[in-house]
Order: C-alpha cells, then structure tokens, then sequence
C-alpha cells in the first residue's frame, strides 16, 4: 500500500498573551498507552478497516468541502490524513449557499468504508439524494463517483466471503438485503425487516461476518445512549440481540449547554439554551461504531461520542469477548472504556504525531485539515495574488451564516486559542471579514469598512448585539480563547501582536444538531451592501493548544503526594482504609505503562479481583498496579489492574475499587485531588 505523508505537531510563535504549549493534541502518550478521544475534535459517525497491516478511517464530513476524509495508520491511535474521497459536491443552489439555501447539517454523513478485491470503497448518504458511491485502488486517491438507485439511510455494506454482498441500513425497522453485482441497487426479492422497533438496534449500523457468524453493532439514539449488537447465522437472521456492548460510557464528561434538538433550521435568534445537567447519565455516552481486528488476532471497538460544543468525538477501546459477544472494555468492567489504555498490538512503533498540521502560513498550499463551507467559489480566492497571504475575495451576503469561501478547520479541546493576522487595506465599503466560531449560536470578531472608515467589531448571533471600536490602521491580530469543559470563548484584538484587548461578552457554546458539527474555527469575509466588493489578506494563523497531552500533570514518579476525594472532600487513609486520620502520604511507584503503585513505607495498596482493598508487605505486582489517568477536566482516577474498575472513597467512608467509572457531576468519589508533600517519601 502506498502511504500517506505524516506532518508531526510543529512549534507556533504567539504573543504573550497566550500563555499555552505549542503542541498539539495526540492520543499517543509515548509510553505505550494512549488517551482517548483518539482527535480532540469532532470527528464523528467513524468507520474503520483493516488492509493487511494497515487501517484507514473515515467520517462524516456533512456541508463542508473537500468531504469524506480518509486517514490511514499502523497502529489505530497515531492517523495521518491522505486526503479527501470528494473534492466538492455540487447538487444544486443549496450546496453552493445559493438563492438563500444551504445544507447545513446534510451533505455527506454516516459512511461506510470497505476494502474489496483491490479496490476502496466508500457508501455515503447524501439528504434528499440517492447513496453516494466512491471507489478507489488507492486511498490517496484518485476517487471516482457514482451513485447508487436508491437511498440507504446510515447504511453498512459486508463482502461475504462467497461473493456476495450485502447491506444493512434504516432506523430502528432495520433492512437488510443482497446488492447487485454492480453495487447499484438491491437483488429483488432479497430485502428483509428481521428487528422489530423496539429490539434496540437502532441505527448507524456496521455489518461483520466474524467466525462464520453475522455480527451488527447499531447505536440506539433515544434517551440512554448506548451500542447493542446483533447475531445470526444468516445475513436475513432469525438474529439474537444483546442490549449493550457499550453503554453510559461519557469518560465522566458533563453533558453542558444545549439547543433542543428539534429546533429548525430556519429558526431566528435567540435560540431557547437548555442549562447544563451534570447530574444526567446516559446523553453523551459512546454509542455508533463497529470493531476492526489486529494481525495478532486482538479486537478493537471503535465509536462516537457526544463532546459537548466541540462535537462527536471518536473513542478507541479494547473488547472482550465473553458468550460470542464483543463488548467494549476490560473483562471485569464490560461496557466501558477505559480513558487511558495500553495501544494495540500491531507491531508498528510510529512514533506520537498529529494526523495534520493546524497552523498555516499561506506559503504554500492550504493546509489539508482546511475545509470551505459548501462549495467555494474558486475564483474568490488565492494564495497566489500575493503570496505568503490567503486572499478571499468578499462576495454578496446578508450575514456570516449566508456568507461564501468561509475557511473552516474543526475547533480543538480541550482549552485553545487561535489567532490569526488580518490586513484590510483591500477592504471596500460594506466589507466585513474576520475570524469567527461557526455554530449555532455563531460569533465573531472582525473588521467591518464603512463609511466612515474602519472598525473592530465583536458580534453575538445569540444576542444580536455588536461591540465596536474605531481602528486605525491596516493590519491587525485577531484572536479567540475557547474553553470546551465550559464550552465558552471569548474575543480579542492587538495592533501589536503582543499586547491584546478583550472585545465582546463571553461566549456560550451550545451543542446543537442544526449543523450536525461541532464548533469550526473559521476566517471568512463578505459583503453586505448586495455586490461583490474588495478584498481581505490573512497573514497566517495559529492554534495553541493548553493541554495537548493525555495527562493535564506527569504523573509524579518517586515523589510523595496526598490523595483527597473530590466529590467528597476527604482524604484516603491508608491504615484505616478509609477517611478516619490525616490523608496517607503516598510515594509513587513506577510500574510501567503509565501504572502506578501507592506506597506508604513497607505498605502498599493492594486489590482484589472483586475489588476489596487491603494493604500488603509483598513486592508489588499486578494486584498492586493502578492505571493512573485524568478525567477530561484534570482530576486523577485510578483504575485497578486486579478489578478493572476504579478505586473509590464511598459515602460511607469505605474505600474499594469497585466503580465502572466517574460519574459526569463528580460526586461519587472516584475523582481524586493529589498534592505533593513536602518532601519525597523514602
């Protein structure tokens, strides 16, 4: 297979302003575990194979142009992106934001990868349109296109292995039936309805013959989140249904603002803001995905998740067999996934890389992590008329969300800021052009020339309100901080690039299925005065990342901490086992693989495989170890190698590692505080 060109995170230069790392998030801690979410960004309804000893993956890509990315990698946790299966879909006004029309949250969505006889395939659905087929002899492309007779809603295509081929696809009245040689259509008389609405299997289905068994995995939407599976000895069934392969898997993650999900599309400002409830379970857990196997024979799962503003993320996690059953998780904690775990044995070594580079600088081609907002209207833009600088070309629009050649890239958690630099001289009456957060609310900061010259303007689609000032000059820094724990963001501007002002109220940021996408960072431009108009010139731009790592803090090896329950307040005491007494000082053992032990002079914590903690005297071992990871907000949680749960102060002052994981609000004492004494522990 020929590969694809890996760009490792690169260094940025920003201004004092933004105090964060210059790295970008990995998955790959560097020492043999890796963090999910596999991209700290949207990438969502994945699918995923194996071709000899290489994986490729692929996802839903909806309005935004170029579409259906295609990622290859050795080892399931370090990707690069070859490209695009689909330069540009051109189905009409709506797809080119014309007439008034666009297709938000429609496009390409829910494919299904497969590799066959030589050949890549992509099956994608399209809104209102007949499936989209893509073929490929090599995943770098060139793709060809055609499309297929009928629409296959959230379709999954199987190879059988006596040439046959097979597709499954609906919602909840699931369909399955056997394609046509050409893969155009459906064999008469082959289609059949084997789950009834209520079985669980839900849709976003991914089709598997595993050991002469037909095995489905289907996401269930409605209320509590989760993955059921399906088993026959047929294609057509009669299938057995297992409710749960994966369920209430958040990673702890709170469920944080949102737009109710049957708000239309066409609904004006200000939309109705549904509250965080971190006290709710079961919204944001993992669910649509299927599994892939390694050269030695191991099973991985892999599925989406609801990250709040920042969109579905993809989760990568270990499966267990149990009864001819693939669940997702360790054998003593079935369904969930681990946040950190040990990478797949594929044999590959890659070392930690991003699967794009985020910054650019214009000099060359645009990035290809860059996607335009529909269709792009190829003449507006440049990087050659003058080079070093992205030119856009402000085309008529009444507002931003009409607006044309707007450059999206995915926003990127957990806490970032992006900056870019902004020259106006090409500017003309009625222009505005900018930096700005596509969702539903949008807002941006940028620079608007009227008639009386030029100025900054932060604007809240939320609010609809403007917060402007006079600018002189032609060049300028713009800039947004957003938090995705808080699902904020906030605006700022230089004339400097050193010294930058806040413009603007805070931004809240829902999570919203209007757009069917998370966040995108965006530089657009456009006029409002009903005609093309001047020209914006874009410098560079950058994204920082705070946290671009697996853990917020090393882990301290060789150092001596305390450990405070956050939930409850209390410390782990080692010789009551309990809360009672000042919290045990704890020397942290190295154990390999990012394990720990807790060490208290001759005593260390031991657990067994019902997950009673004792203390013990022996050399420590597996009974000994604790995988030490974070939630997404920071806080340890250590999972116990002997139970596969998480150690746990419960209210009752008793401390075992008995938990399946942290709940989203924080209260069940399995989040830890840790501080360092003053003095390492001998």
């Amino acid at each position: 297979m020929s590969k694809c060109w890996v760009i490792l995170a690169l260094s940025v230069v920003l201004g004092p302003a933004a105090a964060q790392t210059s790295s970008t998030w990995t998955a790959d801690n560097g020492n043999g575990t890796y963090t999910n979410p596999l991209f700290y960004e949207e990438f969502s309804d994945p699918d995923l194979i194996r071709v000899g000893n290489d994986y490729y993956l692929t996802g839903t890509t909806m309005h935004a142009m170029p579409g259906l990315p295609v990622l290859h990698s050795k080892d399931l946790v370090n990707w690069e992106l070859c490209g695009y299966a689909l330069d540009k879909l051109d189905l009409g006004p709506a797809y080119r934001l014309e007439d008034g029309k666009n297709i938000y949250g429609q496009g390409i969505w829910a494919p299904s990868l497969r590799y066959h006889n030589g050949t890549f395939y992509i099956f994608s659905n399209v809104n209102h349109e007949t499936t989209q087929l893509f073929r490929a002899t090599n995943p770098k492309g060139p793709w060809t296109h055609t499309q297929m007779k009928r629409a296959f809603h959230d379709l999954s295509v199987l190879f059988d292995d006596d040439g046959k081929v097979y597709v499954v696809w609906g919602y909840r009245d699931l369909h399955i039936a056997q394609l046509n040689d050409d893969l155009t259509d459906i064999v008469p008389g082959t289609e059949h309805t084997p789950f009834s609405p209520e079985s669980l299997i839900g849709e976003g289905s991914h089709f598997y013959k595993i050991n002469g068994k037909y095995i489905l995995t289907s996401a269930w939407w409605a209320g509590r989140l989760r993955m059921a599976a399906a088993r026959a000895d047929s294609p057509f069934g009669p299938y057995e249904v297992l409710p749960a392969i994966t369920i209430d898997e958040d990673l702890g993650l709170a469920e944080s603002w949102r737009i109710p999900f049957d708000t239309p599309a066409n609904k004006k400002p200000p939309f109705d803001l549904i509250p965080p409830k971190p006290s709710e379970t079961g919204h944001m857990s993992s669910h649509q995905g299927g599994l892939v196997q390694t050269p030695s024979g191991e099973w991985w799962g892999f599925s989406m998740m609801e990250y709040n503003s920042l969109g579905r993320t993809t989760i990568l996690s270990p499966v267990t067999w149990k009864e001819g059953w693939p669940y997702f998780g360790l054998p003593g904690n079935l369904t969930r996934t681990p946040r950190v775990w040990v990478k797949p044995g594929t044999g590959a070594t890659d070392a930690p890389h991003a699967p794009y580079q985020r910054n650019d600088d214009f000099s060359g081609p645009l990035r290809n992590v860059w996607q335009w907002n529909h269709v792009p209207v190829d003449s507006a833009w440049s990087l050659a008329a003058r080079p070093g600088y992205l030119r856009l070309n402000t085309l008529p629009a009444a507002n931003f969300w009409e607006a044309r050649n707007s450059l999206t890239q995915r926003a990127i958690g957990s806490q970032s800021t992006m900056t870019t630099v902004l020259e106006t001289s090409g500017l003309k009456p009625g222009d505005v052009a900018g930096l700005a957060l596509l969702n539903l609310p949008y807002a941006w900061i940028g620079v608007e020339r009227g008639a009386e010259g030029l100025s900054l303007v932060q604007f809240d689609q939320q609010s609809e309100k403007s917060a402007r000032v006079n600018l002189t000059g032609n060049r300028v820094w713009l800039r947004a901080e957003s938090d995705y724990l808080k699902n904020t963001s906030n605006f700022f501007y230089s004339l400097d690039g050193k010294t930058f002002t806040r413009l603007g109220s805070e931004l809240i940021q829902p999570y919203q299925l209007v757009t069917f996408q998370g966040v995108r960072n965006t530089l657009f431009a456009y006029n409002t005065a009903g005609a093309p108009g001047g020209y914006a010139d874009f410098d560079s731009f950058t994204v920082a990342e705070k946290y671009p790592h697996g853990l917020t803090r090393p882990i301290p090896y060789g150092r001596s901490i305390t450990l405070t329950s956050l939930g409850l307040k209390t410390g782990l005491n080692l010789v009551h086992r309990a809360t009672r007494g000042a919290p045990t000082a704890f020397t942290i053992v190295d154990m390999g693989l990012g394990r720990v032990a807790l060490i208290s002079g001759k005593n260390v914590v031991s657990v067994a495989a019902d997950g009673k903690v004792a203390v013990t005297t022996t050399k420590p071992g597996m009974a000994e170890s604790f995988q030490w990871m974070e939630t997404p907000a920071g806080e340890l949680i250590l999972m116990s190698l002997a139970s596969d749960r998480y150690l746990t102060i419960h209210a009752d002052g008793s401390v075992a590692a008995d938990s399946t994981g942290p709940l989203p609000d924080g209260k069940d004492g399995v989040r830890f505080v840790w501080r360092l004494t003053q003095r390492p522990r001998k």
